[in-house]
């Protein structure tokens, strides 16, 4: 796990400028704190140069493509692992951010081709698979979590690329004369003649739903679309896709064979996800994909050597302490436990947006960062359980748009706070794809409405539409999908910016390749299914929690990693930063309508959900637009 960057000049002279690549990655140092490395290459005279970090030495000549990097040691510790990595005929130059789990399984395959070999890293096999079977040949077969930035001298080609479920990301800068590109858009501050701009025009989005998909805030700035690569060539930026979702979830697996398929395909991953050279643990929080992560991981360690690190709260209501001390007392684990205090939350707030580079998406987003922060202490790589809820049909959303009950206490209860936009409610209340999309909202037509009055709903969901209407398969399926495409990235960039601020490696298991192909195989009948009268969501999973933890365990209500945020938002420290810095500037800004927020954060105690919401949207978007934007 690592970070890099890197800029593309096209116009002339090239100007390259030794220290802004130095200070851009230096920005970025807790990605890397290990190494660090920098190549500058001509494109026009085909060749390149390496210069030092630590020195202020210039290339010797002009360079106008410059590589960075910074290197989390996780596979090979010695010097041979250095990035950016030089292929031996010096024609190619790689860099790469990530884990390939399966990249082990072609170096014997590799050797007898005749490929030679210096390090044990799985960086070094993909560049070799890259020069025996090209881009498409090497990143078709790579299984695991990577952003990757190649030159290819005789191709004249930079080829920048991104993993299948968008685990790792790649943010990419299009100018008119540069295109520029980095693990963390703050790399873009130092270059030369750059400043940030707001870019409002997905606003709607954004209010609505928190989150951009695969773009930014700022004008001329997205994130790589998960499953592609883009090749630069010519000044041409062409984007390529090597891995469409959409194939996934043809053929079916049917009752009796899900729980053994699903099992089999969990503990692989996680086997397949424990290669390290330094001391790997797990996130822990209680719950069901997490507690299974942690389990197959202490099958793979001698007993008592697997540390767990998790997160609680004095409030019960939020706090699964007592779950996570049953796993692991059963599992005999090293557990270490931090609370996370109102005080601590908003201490860190501004750290974390920083290192978020957004508006915090979550609230918990912050549990995150402590979690991260304190595993420090004991563990370099930590498994979690992201991306199980999407594959397998895991949140509560998936069982009303399986039931698709239409006058329900809900459709009223949403009727009764949007009645004064009633026709926009109906227009998608009414409306099963609409309906499905709204489902992974978290404002409402009346806040976002009272935030931004030329708020306008069509414009907020025509995109997804578009993405959900592409999409095939049975209506729990294309849900599963478009959630994967859509709701998923952003926590995705959560975990990665949260725990690479601290220099920890996050991994995935449930988002291995043939772990999601295999999810994607389950029927919906199987998944969303009743158990003792009741239905049930990721029913399999927790079929297979159950064995290992007990019926109890696995079929309690479905908790979250939630945030008592109205508790935080009531204490003195929230309510003297909202009325001191973030109001005042709110209203310099002149962005986003007052008078209803400032009523909410008031009237604290008894604001609702979408309240709440709003009121956390607008305390992260004043931060990060006062780091970013001012």
């Amino acid at each position: 796990m690592c970070g890099f960057t890197g800029f593309y000049n096209f116009s002339f002279p090239f100007q390259s400028n030794n220290h802004a690549i130095r200070e851009m990655i230096e920005i970025q140092k807790h990605r890397g704190p290990d190494d660090s490395g920098i190549i500058g290459i001509n494109t026009l005279e085909k060749n390149f140069e390496t210069i030092s970090v630590e020195s202020d030495a210039d290339f010797r000549s002009e360079k106008n493509l410059l590589f960075g990097f910074n290197r989390l040691s996780i596979l090979d510790l010695s010097p041979n692992g250095h990035q950016p990595m030089v292929s031996p005929d010096e024609q190619v130059v790689l860099m790469m951010n990530g884990e390939i789990y399966n990249a082990f399984d072609y170096k014997e395959d590799l050797i007898q081709k005749g490929h030679v070999f210096k390090s044990t890293t799985d960086t070094e096999i993909v560049l070799h698979l890259y020069l025996e079977y090209g881009m498409e040949g090497m990143i078709s077969r790579l299984n695991g979590m990577f952003a990757l930035a190649i030159y290819d001298f005789k191709l004249e080609t930079l080829f920048l690329a991104r993993d299948r479920f968008g685990i790792k990301p790649l943010y990419i800068l299009q100018e008119e004369n540069r295109i520029a590109f980095a693990s963390e858009m703050k790399s873009f501050k130092k270059l030369p003649n750059f400043k940030f701009e707001p870019d409002y025009s997905n606003l709607d989005e954004f209010l609505l739903f928190r989150n951009l998909i695969n773009t930014t805030l700022f004008k001329n700035i997205t994130n790589c679309i998960p499953g592609t690569y883009l090749t630069v060539n010519n000044q041409k930026i062409t984007p390529h896709v090597f891995y469409d979702i959409d194939q996934e979830g043809r053929n079916t697996v049917e009752d009796k064979e899900a729980f053994v398929t699903l099992e089999n395909a969990l503990q692989k991953s996680v086997q397949s996800q424990m290669i390290s050279d330094v001391k790997l643990g797990c996130q822990l929080s209680g719950g069901v994909d997490s507690s299974l992560v942690t389990y197959y991981a202490a099958k793979n360690l001698e007993k008592g050597n697997l540390e767990t690190i998790s997160i609680t709260f004095k409030d019960p209501k939020f706090s699964e302490e007592k779950y996570i001390d049953f796993v692991a007392e059963k599992l005999n684990l090293q557990a270490h436990k931090y609370e996370m205090s109102a005080d601590y939350y908003f201490d860190v707030i501004e750290k974390a947006i920083w290192h978020f580079e957004h508006p915090l998406n979550h609230p918990n987003t912050i549990g995150i960062y402590l979690l991260s922060q304190e595993a420090k202490k004991h563990v370099t790589v930590l498994l979690s359980g992201e991306g199980a809820d999407e594959s397998l049909a895991g949140y509560s959303r998936f069982m009303s748009v399986k039931e698709n009950k239409l006058f329900t206490k809900s459709f009223f209860g949403g009727l009764k706070r949007n009645i004064n936009f009633a026709a926009d409610y109906l227009s998608y209340a009414l409306n099963p794809d609409k309906k499905l999309i709204m489902e992974t909202a978290f404002g409402s037509i009346t806040t976002a409405k009272a935030l931004l009055p030329r708020f306008e709903l069509n414009k907020a969901i025509n995109e997804r539409n578009k993405t959900l209407k592409r999409l095939k398969g049975t209506v729990n399926l294309r849900q599963r999908k478009y959630e994967l495409l859509t709701y998923l990235p952003d926590l995705l960039m959560r975990q990665d910016k949260m725990s690479m601020a601290h220099s920890i490696e996050n991994r995935v298991p449930f988002l291995d390749n043939e772990m999601v192909a295999t999810a994607l195989t389950i029927s919906d009948e199987v998944l969303i299914a009743k158990h003792n009268n009741k239905l049930e969501s990721k029913k399999v999973l927790k079929d297979i929690a159950s064995e290992k933890f007990g019926e109890t365990f696995a079929y309690r209500n479905k908790m979250g990693f939630g945030i008592p945020l109205r508790e935080f938002m009531a204490t003195t420290t929230f309510q003297k930063k909202w009325y001191d810095t973030i109001e005042p500037n709110m209203i310099k800004r002149g962005l986003f309508q007052t008078t209803e927020l400032s009523k909410w954060v008031k009237n604290i105690t008894t604001a609702t959900p979408e309240q709440l919401d709003a009121i956390w949207l607008m305390f992260g978007f004043e931060i990060w637009a006062k780091q970013y934007l001012d």
